[in-house]
């Protein structure tokens, strides 16, 4: 069961790898169009490829973390430390390519109607609260952690004396 397991992440990873490739390719054609046609807007290509090419680092990052915890891995983590690390890791990508795509989402909209910037910010009051998260988490884990050491450090003693 556990190698259909990673089988099957290995192949959820992969179409999310493609898929992270199609949305470069299609931002950058759309790049290439936009100077092509002058009937396109080139600021409008230019911050959609940029916005692509956020959206597929995160989908990129997300499939790197399944091949990394599932198909490699293949474990459960023993250590808190190690999860807390990739976790870490991890909602800190996605806390990025929140902020990036509202920063463009700020510039997309801007210019055009003030009352469309609701979104950009709602995408900031996300990224803001992810971060947030994210530090709670942190600090309650590594509190959790210095207890369980505690705790282990004084069995281990016991144990010799």
């Amino acid at each position: 069961m556990q190698l259909l397991s990673r089988v099957m992440f290995g192949i959820a990873a992969l179409v999310l790898m493609l898929i992270a490739l199609g949305l470069i390719v299609f931002g950058c054609w759309r790049l290439v169009m936009a100077f092509m046609l002058p009937e396109l807007s080139l600021e409008e290509a230019m911050l959609g490829a940029v916005g692509y090419a956020i959206i597929s680092i995160a989908v990129f990052d997300v499939a790197k973390f399944l091949v990394e915890e599932e198909v490699l891995n293949g474990r459960e983590r023993r250590i808190a430390s190690e999860a807390r690390r990739s976790l870490t890791k991890f909602i800190s990508t996605i806390a990025i390519a929140v902020f990036l795509e509202a920063l463009v989402t700020v510039f997309r909209v801007s210019g055009k109607d003030v009352s469309e910037l609701i979104y950009p910010t709602l995408l900031l009051v996300a990224g803001t609260l992810l971060i947030l998260g994210l530090g709670m988490y942190q600090r309650l884990s590594a509190t959790v952690e210095r207890q369980v050491d505690a705790r282990d450090r004084s069995e281990e003693r016991s144990h010799h004396i």
